[in-house]
């Protein structure tokens, strides 16, 4: 009886770091979602490849190609491989994604990496706008916080500029809100 309680709490602890599903927008705004499952052999690459990293800036350039392969993962699983860099070479296909799409998606993702214990230098703060005169927001990206860093280091996260499962753009926040970034 002990061995069949323990085959059962061994179980269910391998179980406890199964696949992991995350809801990925498209349609520009949100307007839809598609389901996206993460197999563990994946997430494992995944923590592996974050967990060689020697300090937080490896760790962002690491974090880059991480959301690319997910976004990659994802793309073979719905129309979201259609998805191109910017708002216009879309071609109004199914799966193209805005910047609040990507930012809403990539913090996703990157709650996902901070839930499981993979962020080891940053943590994943609330997507953040640049502002057109300081009043209308005309661009979203995800964001992240090194921790160790004296002062607020933030930088975005941002798979907008990029084809989809390219690795994002990760920049210092200061200068995203600048307007810094590739030309899409």
């Amino acid at each position: 009886m002990r061995w069949c309680l323990l085959a059962l709490c061994l179980g269910l602890l391998a179980s406890a770091r199964a696949d992991e599903t995350v809801a990925v927008c498209s349609g520009y705004g949100c307007l839809t979602e598609a389901s996206i499952r993460y197999t563990e052999g994946q997430l494992g690459s995944i923590r592996r490849m974050l967990f060689a990293t020697v300090d937080a800036e490896n760790e962002r350039k690491t974090l880059a190609n991480v959301i690319g392969l997910l976004y990659g993962w994802a793309g073979d699983q719905s129309d979201i491989h259609n998805d191109r860099g910017g708002n216009y070479a879309d071609d109004n296909v199914a799966g193209k994604m805005d910047c609040i799409d990507h930012s809403t998606s990539t913090t996703r993702l990157l709650r996902l990496l901070e839930n499981r214990g993979y962020l080891r230098w940053h943590r994943v703060l609330e997507p953040e706008s640049r502002n057109f005169a300081g009043l209308i927001p005309v661009h979203w990206s995800a964001v992240i916080e090194e921790l160790a860093a004296g002062e607020a280091a933030r930088f975005v996260v941002d798979s907008w500029f990029v084809d989809n499962g390219f690795p994002a753009v990760i920049l210092p926040l200061d200068e995203w809100k600048k307007g810094a970034g590739p030309d899409v």
